[in-house]
């Protein structure tokens, strides 16, 4: 059985485009972004002031993977850098890391989101090492590098699998992506 992959979920002018490495298996065979119960970004993101005014436009407390295709017309959108579903990130190639680049440049140059966030460094460094940028250490939060007009964030990856971010954390990087990132947020 071939498992399809998630779907972009890009407007124009995004305040924020949240990209991942790429879409888990089980994602994908859902049909949602960050679908696994164990993965931090939903709730996480639902106790952000990130997504406060989404969350009262759509009357809930919490987001779940099934809001995932409304959030582009609150100004939230999905992409991954390689849109190849895997069970691990490790299972990629670094040539389909290196297409997803391109791509995903290209994507940004179309859609124009005020901010790119990269859910973890390791989503991020490929991009970084295309846009000239050198070997060096990437600090998580808002970086000085820009791709064309797009701001960039780094946060931490939300997968169950990471260990090293709390919840409490995770939701504090949301914050701090509301905050200097997009000033505009209520907070």
């Amino acid at each position: 059985m071939r498992i399809e992959t998630l779907p972009d979920l890009l407007v124009e002018a995004l305040d924020v485009a949240f990209v991942g490495i790429n879409p888990s298996m089980y994602s994908a065979e859902r049909g949602h972004y960050f679908a696994r119960r164990s993965n931090k970004f939903w709730p996480c993101v639902s106790r952000s002031v990130l997504t406060l005014a989404v969350r009262q436009a759509l009357g809930v407390d919490r987001l779940e993977p099934e809001h995932d295709a409304l959030l582009p017309r609150y100004g939230i959108g999905f992409t991954d850098l390689v849109k190849r579903p895997s069970a691990r990130a490790s299972d990629l190639t670094r040539r389909e890391l290196a297409a997803g680049v391109d791509e995903l440049l290209a994507k940004l140059r179309r859609f124009r989101p005020r901010v790119v966030c990269f859910h973890g460094i390791t989503a991020y460094r490929s991009v970084h090492r295309a846009a000239g940028g050198g070997a060096v250490e990437i600090p998580l939060g808002l970086q000085d590098a820009r791709l064309g007009e797009t701001r960039v964030f780094v946060i931490p990856n939300p997968s169950g699998a990471n260990a090293h971010c709390s919840r409490d954390e995770q939701t504090a990087w949301y914050d701090a992506l509301a905050r200097s990132a997009l000033p505009r947020i209520p907070r």
